[in-house]
């Protein structure tokens, strides 16, 4: 694939990212200023000022610092750190001779909640 193709590729996939986001700041805003202040009295000047703070943080959030922190972890401490590694499931093995030396239990006697005073 030639430079120019991925660069268009890389490009449509950050669009979408970035309209993905743009719907769910459009939701979080109309729900927000619907509820806090209700449909009157400046409600579309309200609604852009929600949008575009929501869409700043969940753009700065998932198209800056995640990105960044994923490439940092792999490139400045290794892929091992990054993806850590499987590791098995390691079950205690029973001792044979642990049934042989437990004491046997106590029986409990209970109470009768109705012969007291």
């Amino acid at each position: 694939m030639n430079h120019p193709a991925l660069r268009f590729l890389s490009s449509h996939a950050l669009l979408r990212r970035a309209l993905i986001l743009a719907g769910i700041s459009f939701v979080l805003a109309l729900v927000l200023v619907a509820y806090l202040f209700g449909v009157q009295d400046h409600f579309f000047g309200r609604l852009s000022g929600a949008f575009f703070v929501f869409f700043w943080l969940l753009a700065v959030t998932f198209l800056g610092v995640v990105p960044f922190v994923n490439w940092a972890a792999a490139n400045w401490f290794g892929k091992e750190w990054a993806e850590a590694p499987i590791q098995p499931v390691r079950r205690p093995r029973s001792n044979p001779n642990s049934a042989t030396t437990r004491k046997p239990t106590r029986t409990a006697t209970r109470l009768n909640s109705t012969q007291h005073p």
